[in-house]
């Protein structure tokens, strides 16, 4: 007799892993920071919460772990790091803003942003993100004049303009066209990295 296929929950592979992220990134879109619990995530992923928690801990663990499987595109955006420096400001704005446009990744960070403005968790998992697996190889591009101060106000202003932009949508920044909107940030955003900086 051949074995019968089991129906039911998935083992725990990575596609199940996969799949689990991608259950949550979707629950953090819909639902938000607050409204995603690991039993719904699990339901939707077609496995067992506890192997939710096996995976990831908790949903601190499991929103760190979306923001670096798609969450956030790090490497799109690193990638932009490379070329000539007095030029990285307009290159990082344009991959930014470009990406937020995009209809697949847009949502995925406008999930991250939002969560991390209306959850002290989600907000601090952010924070360390910026901090270490963005700033961090963006201080590497930069001079030896405070660059981690650099690349963290560059980022904040990023943030700043993408929040206006996109998650609260003031009609006047929402109105700028993509190529508007870069040439009008790219230029602090370049300030920040490369020009004097009022510090002591």
């Amino acid at each position: 007799m051949e074995n019968e296929t089991k129906s039911g929950r998935r083992p725990g592979n990575t596609q199940t892993r996969e799949a689990i992220l991608e259950a949550a990134m979707t629950s953090f879109i819909e639902n938000g920071y607050g409204g995603t619990t690991i039993r719904g995530v699990a339901r939707a992923a077609g496995v067992d919460p506890a192997l939710v928690m096996h995976f990831f801990g908790n949903k601190d663990g499991l929103f760190g772990e979306s923001i670096r499987n798609g969450g956030m595109p790090v490497q799109q955006l690193v990638e932009s790091f490379d070329g000539d420096l007095e030029t990285l400001g307009e290159r990082l704005a344009t991959r930014y803003f470009t990406l937020w446009e995009d209809p697949e990744i847009g949502p995925r960070i406008k999930a991250v942003v939002v969560s991390a403005a209306t959850s002290p968790a989600a907000a601090g998992i952010l924070k360390d993100f910026m901090v270490h697996e963005l700033a961090g190889p963006l201080v590497k591009h930069l001079g030896p004049d405070r660059p981690q101060q650099r690349a963290l106000l560059a980022a904040s202003q990023l943030m700043g303009i993408v929040f206006a932009r996109y998650v609260i949508q003031i009609e006047i920044i929402t109105a700028l066209t993509l190529e508007e909107i870069v040439a009008c940030v790219a230029p602090s955003i370049q300030r920040f990295l490369t020009g004097d900086l009022p510090l002591r």
